[in-house]
């Protein structure tokens, strides 16, 4: 459970209204997008990280109530880190890398196919 920002209400989480104010909690009607809001005066745009480093292209930007890009530069989210890459070795890497490069290895094969040709 959540608090609305406009009535300070308990909500659940999925909740895309409020069912006391009726004030949007999610973006576009849509439960995976949240919709971050103010409830102060200012704007979200003076304690985002995308506004400090002018990488925002929100077109409400720097006077932006409700945000669905907004990111506190005091909390950055956590990098995810990438999956590590596990290579194969032997055979069985060979036949990757094969599958991976065939429309290279079919060049090749042309290439010698009309190399043979030509010199027999």
């Amino acid at each position: 459970m959540s608090n609305c920002p406009q009535c300070n209400q308990l909500v659940e989480a999925e909740a895309i209204r409020c069912p006391h104010c009726n004030t949007a909690l999610k973006a576009f009607g849509h439960p995976g997008i949240p919709l971050y809001q103010t409830t102060a005066q200012t704007s979200l745009c003076d304690s985002c990280l995308y506004h400090e480093d002018d990488t925002c292209t929100f077109p409400q930007r720097p006077y932006a109530k409700t945000c669905t890009l907004y990111c506190d530069r005091d909390h950055p989210p956590e990098r995810e880190l990438e999956p590590p890459i596990y290579r194969q070795r032997g055979l069985r890497g060979l036949k990757a890398w094969c599958f991976r490069n065939r429309g290279i290895l079919l060049v090749i094969a042309i290439v010698a196919a009309s190399l043979w040709l030509a010199l027999n």
